[in-house]
């Protein structure tokens, strides 16, 4: 498997099968495993202060393999590179898979209350209707 940035040549084909709903925007970029030139996961970087993990996706048939475990890891060096301490995310509370992955790779609460969110919000692949609570949680790059 290897990661790397969305580069323009590959959106196609990872649209096809995965969506971007953050592509486009001027704040962040998107990270790919690939394996054999086929995508299997996404996440995409909002460079913020500090930045944010966002959209993280992988195919349903390529689950529990360790892709999340490594987009994330490859986000966070970006990160670092980038001269970044902290990488931040938001969890749904009921995620329980994305909660477990999260934890074991090190993020945590950091005093945030749980955000409500409610209704529909409009994203580059169409509207979503949405109701979930948000847990934000943090991990120290330099740890």
């Amino acid at each position: 498997m290897e990661i790397r940035p969305l580069a323009p040549d590959d959106v196609e084909r990872v649209e096809a099968v995965l969506g971007l709903s953050r592509l486009g925007r001027a704040d962040g970029f998107y990270l790919v495993a690939w394996e054999d030139e086929e995508p299997l996961g996404h996440a995409h970087v909002a460079l913020t202060e500090p930045p944010e993990l966002q959209d993280v996706s992988v195919r349903p048939e390529h689950r529990r393999r360790g892709i999340a475990t490594a987009l994330t890891a490859a986000a966070e060096q970006e990160c670092r590179a980038r001269g970044f301490e902290r990488l931040r995310l938001k969890v749904g509370v009921e995620n329980e898979p994305a909660l477990t992955l999260y934890r074991r790779c090190g993020y945590g609460e950091i005093g945030i209350p749980p955000e409500r969110v409610r209704g529909t919000i409009v994203i580059r692949t169409g509207p979503l209707e949405v109701d979930d609570t948000l847990l934000t949680w943090e991990k120290r790059l330099d740890a």
